[in-house]
């Protein structure tokens, strides 16, 4: 990252990225895989570019290349770590927070929202510090 901006959680870390997600991450290419702290989809991670900046368009074209690469690996070592997922599926949001990232949200038949959009934060399953790291190796072990 070129700047660090102290108000943002993805370039701070800290505090603010453990609000709400597993702060050890695992670096990729041209971002950084974190393991979302509410765990309702299991396996629900966010990829945050290494550069601050709120659009993907804000990106030069190598750069934003290599964040979608990211994006693809990330996906297929989720679809190999968690097996009994249908479907991914992908948010990119930051009306507040624009520093540029993207949700992976694993999908299960008949799981919690099965069929339907995702709640941002639905605060309905936390995990213990060791349950994230497990999560988080088992995506190391799949990329």
């Amino acid at each position: 990252m070129e700047t660090i901006h102290n108000d943002c959680a993805y370039c701070a870390k800290g505090d603010l990225l453990n609000a709400f997600a597993y702060p050890e991450g695992i670096e990729l290419k041209a971002s950084y895989l974190y393991v979302f702290r509410e765990q309702s989809h299991p396996g629900r991670v966010i990829i945050a570019s290494k550069h601050h900046v709120s659009e993907v368009v804000d990106l030069p074209l190598e750069d934003r290349q290599l964040f979608f690469e990211d994006v693809c690996h990330a996906a297929e070592a989720l679809h190999k770590a968690f097996p009994d997922m249908k479907k991914l599926n992908y948010g990119m949001y930051g009306d507040t927070g624009c520093h540029l990232h993207m949700h992976l949200v694993p999908k299960y038949e008949n799981g919690f929202e099965y069929g339907g959009t995702f709640e941002m934060n639905p605060g309905k399953t936390k995990l213990s510090e060791d349950e994230y790291k497990e999560i988080l190796e088992k995506i190391k072990n799949a990329l």
